[in-house]
Formats: structure tokens, sequence, C-alpha cells
């Protein structure tokens, strides 16, 4: 509602600045023409302002009647018809009222006698037509950019609406995707290691604190992020074995910069669940670090493909992220992953500026 009130007061405001900017426009129309008889006076002034009553009716009946009941419902013909009547009515009156006018008011020793005599009735019709047509056509071009940047602006407005809407919906699937794959793990914990599963689920706890109540905001401290992605890390070490290299860089950080929240978790959760082998050597590389206006979080690991056989995590982390940093910082950020021989490598870099 608020935003429709917002909208109509706009386009309310847009109008009287058009309305007042064409009355100006058209007012000082004798201003800048050459006087017939050298200087603009009050009284040529007045004789003219008759025309320009004329072009503003011409223009106002186009702007706020005509265009918006013919044209944009793509009745051209009869927009057509319209004008030419409605100019051909505007010009004939005009014409009479410049002929009593010259007759009644213009004193001949003043003035002079006209040299001619007067001009035909097609002159002054023609010539008043034409340039009534240029304001008809004056009046489609004003009316037409202004549908176009409204158009525009709701379009840019739903846009906005429908991005919200799917990030919310993205970050739906993360919830519940983070949280079975990390149930799963403390599940694998319970069977060998009770104390570590029991230390598991306090940890657990920790995270999800931070996934239901700072995951709502549109955006974090990075600092937060940082400490969320290193209990997570020291959650799934819990069921790591000796053959397992672990190598974490995540400083803290104390500048005060707001990042998207769950921005790395993915990149880390992938690591874990493809990087880690039971019973071969293997390693997981973490390290995040912030340069100026920008973070890069590189995560490198060891390749073990998981079976199809495996239900651990349904397969949406990565691409779910790349569909939110394109919502969310569009053009703002770098992300590449992929394998390279036994290795797979995640790079995310953004910029916070």
């Amino acid at each position: 509602m608020d935003m429709e009130i917002q909208q109509n007061t706009n386009r309310k405001v847009s109008s009287i600045i058009v309305t007042i900017a064409v009355v100006i426009l058209i007012l000082c129309l004798p201003l800048l023409m050459t006087p017939r008889h050298g200087t603009l006076t009050l009284e040529s002034y007045l004789l003219f302002s008759i025309s320009l009553v004329a072009y503003l009716i011409v223009f106002f009946a186009n702007y706020y009647i005509l265009i918006k009941r013919l044209l944009f419902k793509k009745k051209w013909v009869y927009f057509l018809i319209a004008n030419v009547v409605l100019i051909a009515a505007v010009s004939i009156v005009l014409n009479i009222w410049n002929n009593y006018y010259f007759t009644n008011f213009i004193n001949p020793l003043q003035h002079g006698p006209r040299r001619g005599g007067p001009p035909s009735f097609w002159v002054f019709v023609g010539k008043d037509a034409i340039f009534m047509a240029f304001i008809a056509s004056l009046a489609v071009g004003l009316k037409m950019t202004f549908q176009w940047y409204q158009s525009e602006r709701e379009r840019s407005k739903m846009e906005a609406v429908a991005s919200q809407a799917e990030l919310k919906n993205l970050k739906s699937q993360l919830n519940p995707h983070f949280l079975f794959n990390t149930l799963n793990n403390i599940y694998s914990l319970m069977t060998v290691d009770q104390e570590k599963a029991q230390n598991a689920i306090l940890g657990l706890s920790k995270i999800l604190r931070y996934v239901l109540y700072d995951d709502s905001q549109e955006k974090v401290l990075l600092e937060k992020e940082l400490v969320f992605t290193r209990n997570y890390v020291d959650l799934m070490s819990l069921r790591m074995t000796d053959n397992v290299t672990l190598t974490v860089d995540i400083p803290k950080d104390d500048s005060g910069a707001m990042i998207a929240p769950l921005v790395f978790i993915s990149l880390v959760e992938n690591a874990f669940k493809h990087g880690i082998s039971p019973d071969k050597p293997s390693f997981v590389n973490i390290s995040i670090v912030r340069e100026n206006y920008t973070v890069k979080c590189v995560v490198s690991n060891s390749y073990f493909p998981k079976d199809e056989d495996d239900k651990s995590g349904s397969g949406i982390g990565l691409d779910n992220l790349k569909r939110r940093l394109q919502l969310i910082y569009p053009a703002r950020h770098i992300f590449v992953y992929g394998q390279k021989g036994d290795i797979y490598v995640s790079e995310l870099s953004i910029n916070l500026q």
C-alpha cells in the first residue's frame, strides 16, 4: 500500500512539473522570436498570447486526454482524426480572433497601413496548424518518455522484489541442506566416539544460533561470518582421522566490514564432504583473507567423489551459492571451482565496497 501511494505521489509531482515547464516554455516563445515591429511591446505580446493559449490547449488536450485514451490503447486512426479536428478547430478560432483583433483594436494611423492586404485564410490557418502539429508531437514525445521511465522503474522494483523472494527461497534451501550434512556427521561420530559426538552437538548449538538469528539479516559483520566458519571447521574436524591433514587460515577481522551471511559455508562443507577418505591420506586447506575491500576464500582438498548411493546432502550447495552471489554481488564477485587432477579447488572473491 505504501509503495502504491508513493507511486501515485510521484506521478502527480511529475505531472505538475511537466505542466509548469510547458506553460513557462510556451509563454516565453515571443521572447525567442523577432517581433514584427522590431521590439516586443505589451500590446504585441497580448496579441501573441492568444496564440500561446491555443498552443497550450493543443498540448494539454493531447498530454492528458488523447494520448492516454487513444494512442496508448493503439487507436492510432482515432488519435490522428482527433488531432486533425482539434488543430483545425483551434486554428480556425484563432484566425477569427486575429481578424477581429486587427479590425477593431489596431490603429492604422499608429502602425501604418498593412501592405498587400491581410494574409489569406489558408496562410493563417496553415501556419498555425503546422506549429500546433509540432506541439502535439512534443506532447506525444514527453508522454511516451515519462511512460517508459515509469515502466522501467516499476519493472526494476518488481525485479528487486522477485530477487528478494528468490534469496529467501535459496536461504530456506541452504539451511536444511547445511543442517542435514551436519547431523549426518554427528551420527557418524556417535558410532565411533560418543564424547566427540556430545562435543559436536554443543558445537552445533553455537552454529544453529548464528543460522537462526543472524542469517535472517541481509548483511552481517565479516567477523561473525568468520567465527561461524571457524566453529563449523572445528565441528567437522572432530570426526577426522590421523590420515587427514587440515590447514586452516581464518584470521580475526575487526574492520567492521559487512558481508552476506553463509557465503563461505558451502565451500567448506563441500571440502569436508568430498575431500576426506576413511582409509586414504587426504587433506583440506582453508584460507580466508581480506585485502582492503576484497575478501577472498580459497578452499582446496583431495578429491574423493561420493558414490551415487551416498545420500549425505542434496548436492545443492555450490549451485545455491552461485545463484545467491549473482543476486547479492552482481559484477562484484569472482567464483570459480572445479577439479584439478586429484585436487578440487574452490575460489571466491567478493568486493565488499
